[in-house]
C-alpha cells in the first residue's frame, strides 16, 4: 500500500512538471525512480491497440447495420405481396359477386306456361359472354327493373376487361371504370372460361317429345366461368401473385319447348 502511494504521489508530481522527486526510505526499497515508475505505470492505448478496437466496433456496427437492414426489406417485401394480394382477392371477390347475379329476371313467371298464359316469354337477360372460348373479358346483364319491362336497358348490361394493365367494369352501356389501382398494381393476365352442362327437362313435359324435334324437351344449361388474374406489384417488378375462382351462375338458361 505504500509503495503504491508513493508512486502514485510521484506521478502526480511528475504531472505537475517537477524536474525531481525526494528519495524517500520507500522509494529506496522499491528501487526505482518513481517517476519512471509513474510514467510506465499510467500509459494510455498504443496505436496499434486503438486500430484493432475501432475495426472491431466497426464490424459490430456493420454487422448491426447489416442485420437492420435485412429485416428493413423483408418487412417491405412481405407488405407488398399482401397488399399485392388484398388487391387481387378484392377484384376477383367482385367480380365474383356480379357474375353469380347474370342472367336475373324479376319478371320470371312470364316464361312459365300456364292454360290461361297468351304466350312464354324468353328471358331477355340470359345472353353471356364468351360462350365457349377463353377472353379477357366478360359481358352480361341482369335486371335492375323496379316494374319488369322485359328488355334490356342500357343500365342492365355490365363486364369486365382487362386494358392497359387495369381491370376495368363496365356499369351501362359505354361506361367503363378503373376496378384496379394502376398506381400499386399491374394486371398481367386476365382470363374467363366459360363451361356448360346441359340438363334434360323431358320428365316436366307431359308428352313425350318426337324424335325428330330439335326443340322437345326443354334443356336447362347449367353455367359456369372459371375466372383467373395475375398482378405484379408496381414497386417491385419481382413479386407476382395470381387469385383464381369459379363461378356458377345462379339463373340457368332455359332452351326448348314442351311438345303440344
Amino acid at each position: 500500500m505504500a509503495t503504491d502511494a508513493a508512486i502514485l504521489e510521484a506521478g502526480a508530481a511528475c504531472t505537475r512538471g517537477r524536474g525531481s522527486f525526494p528519495i524517500t526510505r520507500n522509494s529506496r526499497r522499491v528501487g526505482r525512480n518513481p517517476c519512471r515508475a509513474a510514467r510506465r505505470t499510467a500509459h494510455g492505448l498504443s496505436m496499434v491497440e486503438l486500430l484493432v478496437g475501432v475495426a472491431i466496433g466497426l464490424l459490430v456496427a456493420a454487422g448491426g447495420a447489416g442485420f437492420l437492414a435485412g429485416n428493413l426489406r423483408e418487412s417491405r417485401s412481405l407488405l407488398v405481396e399482401s397488399r399485392l394480394m388484398q388487391d387481387l382477392r378484392t377484384a376477383a371477390d367482385v367480380i365474383t359477386r356480379d357474375l353469380r347475379r347474370a342472367g336475373y329476371w324479376s319478371g320470371a313467371e312470364a316464361g312459365v306456361w300456364a292454360p290461361a298464359a297468351s304466350a312464354v316469354l324468353a328471358n331477355p337477360y340470359t345472353a353471356i359472354a364468351p360462350v365457349a372460348a377463353a377472353s379477357d373479358s366478360v359481358g352480361f346483364r341482369y335486371s335492375r327493373d323496379a316494374t319488369e319491362n322485359h328488355s334490356v336497358d342500357t343500365n342492365e348490361q355490365f363486364g369486365y376487361r382487362l386494358r392497359n394493365g387495369t381491370l376495368e367494369m363496365q356499369l351501362g352501356a359505354g361506361n367503363w371504370q378503373a376496378l384496379t389501382d394502376s398506381g400499386t398494381v399491374a394486371i398481367t393476365a386476365f382470363s374467363v372460361m366459360p363451361s356448360t352442362q346441359e340438363i334434360s327437362l323431358a320428365a316436366a313435359c307431359p308428352s313425350a317429345c318426337a324424335a325428330s324435334s330439335a326443340t322437345c324437351p326443354p334443356r336447362a344449361r347449367v353455367r359456369s366461368l372459371a375466372l383467373s388474374i395475375s398482378g405484379r406489384a408496381v414497386g417491385d417488378s419481382h413479386v407476382t401473385r395470381t387469385v383464381r375462382s369459379n363461378v356458377r351462375l345462379r339463373n340457368d338458361a332455359i332452351s326448348g319447348t314442351c311438345q303440344t
